[in-house]
């Protein structure tokens, strides 16, 4: 089968509706700081007119697994989605921005069921975000709708944890892991948020064991994968798996332990830090690329660190300048 993808994504397709908003208006509208909670329609609906009453709002199709592939793309590399959205004016214009940014989308739009999916983002002065997710079509996704096709011809599939809300979601994802190990192909995860690793901690834990060849974590969700206090001991119950875990800690930096070989990687310092959404995403976008054109697990997770100081100088989740050159340094002669 031929590679007709670096990485494939698979996760919940969303609007990001971005705003800046003051620590009071979390107290206000009752969102927990630094939380994803999934709420319904109607909440969606109250929710959203707030967040445009403060002021200057963003929209921009994402949601965790597509932001990485916008990253992926933005690095020279070739990506494809598959997710779920509604025939609506929200779907359409998520298909729409999926395409123009360079990601090859797979979805055959519902004609009924629940209204296409967002996240609405509440970022405090301090560059946390906030989210209030309303998944709706997005979390309609089953086996029905695995493109075998395309994972066969993935080099990479990337799993988002958050589509384990879902049983029947959590089951395709068991499925198409079975279909990517069948044609030698990396199974990669991220576990998204601390709150979904609480939700399902025994069902991430099987399905690591089980199939996952590089996972993803910030420091939280890896505390809460393993119910510790402490990254060490947390690193060690991973360090038996036969994976590579790429951790993030904020401005401490990452460290990526691939068996018993840990290793150390810096952040990149940023002056002014605008927003934090998408840091993860670029940073998981930063080590696949990096993997993809042979690094090593050091530098790739460098490029990581790159990419995620560029994403949270500014509102979004993808990135808006140009980090390709910032391959140069990492390539012979260079």
């Amino acid at each position: 089968m031929t590679i007709q993808f670096d990485v494939l994504g698979i996760g919940n397709i969303l609007m990001d509706i971005i705003a800046p908003v003051s620590y009071d208006f979390l107290k206000k509208e009752g969102i927990e700081k630094a939380s994803m909670s999934l709420i319904g329609e109607e909440r969606a609906s109250v929710l959203t007119s707030s967040l445009l009453s403060q002021g200057k709002v963003q929209e921009i199709a994402g949601g965790s697994a597509a932001n990485t592939l916008f990253g992926i793309n933005a690095l020279g590399l070739r990506s494809g989605f598959i997710g779920k959205v509604k025939n609506d004016k929200i779907g359409n214009r998520i298909k729409k921005s999926m395409i123009d940014g360079g990601v090859d989308f797979f979805s055959s739009l519902n004609k009924s069921g629940p209204a296409s999916g967002r996240c609405l983002i509440a970022v405090t002065p301090d560059g946390e975000r906030s989210m209030s997710t309303f998944l709706g079509a997005a979390c309609m996704f089953t086996k029905k709708d695995i493109i075998k096709s395309k994972i066969e011809s993935a080099s990479c599939v990337y799993l988002e944890g958050y589509l384990f809300d879902t049983q029947p979601a959590k089951e395709a994802f068991i499925q198409v892991a079975k279909i990517a190990k069948s044609y030698g192909r990396n199974i990669a995860l991220t576990l998204s948020d601390s709150f979904c690793v609480d939700r399902h901690r025994r069902s991430f834990q099987r399905f690591i064991n089980d199939h996952v060849n590089i996972l993803f974590a910030n420091k939280d969700e890896l505390l809460s994968l393993y119910s510790c206090e402490d990254i060490e001991t947390a690193l060690n119950n991973l360090s038996s798996k036969k994976l590579t875990a790429c951790i993030t800690d904020g401005k401490s930096g990452s460290v990526i332990q691939s068996g018993t070989e840990r290793h150390y990687i810096n952040s990149c310092p940023v002056k002014n830090i605008v927003d934090t959404t998408g840091a993860g995403d670029q940073y998981a976008a930063g080590v696949l690329a990096g993997r993809a054109f042979g690094l090593n697990w050091p530098d790739s997770g460098y490029l990581g660190s790159i990419a995620a100081a560029e994403v949270v100088s500014h509102y979004g989740a993808r990135p808006l300048s140009n980090i390709n050159e910032s391959l140069n340094q990492f390539m012979p002669n260079n």
